[in-house]
């Protein structure tokens, strides 16, 4: 089965605590052996078990693809050199630090929150090697706790505008769709880790949101 739930640390917030990059998954050191496994089998991702300046909220201070990634400016010279195992990093500066909550990224494309700086986009789109716009989503500027993306689809804040839909889809190419997790939480992108083999999403998400989840993220059909 693609798609299961876990909870991190006795949080639900699965997509603060994991980051889907490529094909690697960061997740925090010391996860019991059970959660593991299933991150393994859902995910079908490599494992690298990560900290990010001391941090386990990977998920909420890391996002990219296979070519690169951005990175909170909390992360030391030994947590950068680690990650350029895996492609180029971009540390972000600025106050606009949390990466993985300001940004969805895909093979396609990256959506940014419009706080980071216009000048920073040009860096991000040379990283990660796609193209790179700026919107709000539901006119919330956390545009990485509110959509969940891989290469398939994408999952949004329930209240999302059509022209940020229109847009997340022009950008990602991915067909959006809206739903909730967590028993209606519709913080997707913090309840959700994706990647294009499957998901995971927090214990408290119901059978129907799990649903909405593979039907968004093309695990259906």
């Amino acid at each position: 089965m693609p798609i299961d739930t876990v909870d991190i640390f006795g949080s639900d917030q699965v997509g603060i605590h994991l980051a889907a990059v490529g094909n690697v998954l960061f997740h925090p050191p010391e996860l019991p052996a059970p959660s593991v496994e299933l991150l393994d089998r859902c995910l079908g991702l490599e494992m690298v078990p990560t900290m990010i300046g001391g941090s386990n909220l990977v998920g909420a201070l890391l996002s990219g693809n296979s070519k690169g990634m951005a990175v909170a400016d909390i992360a030391t010279e030994r947590d950068i050199d680690a990650l350029t195992s895996y492609g180029d990093v971009v540390v972000m500066e600025g106050g606009v630090n949390t990466a993985g909550n300001l940004m969805v990224v895909n093979e396609q494309g990256a959506i940014v929150s419009p706080s980071v700086p216009h000048d920073g986009l040009e860096i991000l789109a040379d990283v990660m090697g796609v193209t790179v716009a700026s919107t709000t989503v539901a006119g919330q500027d956390v545009v990485g706790s509110l959509a969940a993306a891989n290469d398939q689809g994408v999952l949004l804040h329930p209240d999302v505008t059509p022209d940020e839909a229109l847009l997340i889809e022009e950008i990602l190419g991915v067909p959006p769709m809206v739903g909730t997790v967590s028993f209606g939480s519709p913080y997707v992108g913090a309840g959700v880790c994706a990647s294009n083999h499957g998901a995971v999403s927090g214990t408290q998400t119901t059978g129907p949101e799990l649903n909405r989840v593979e039907d968004a993220l093309g695990f259906l059909g």
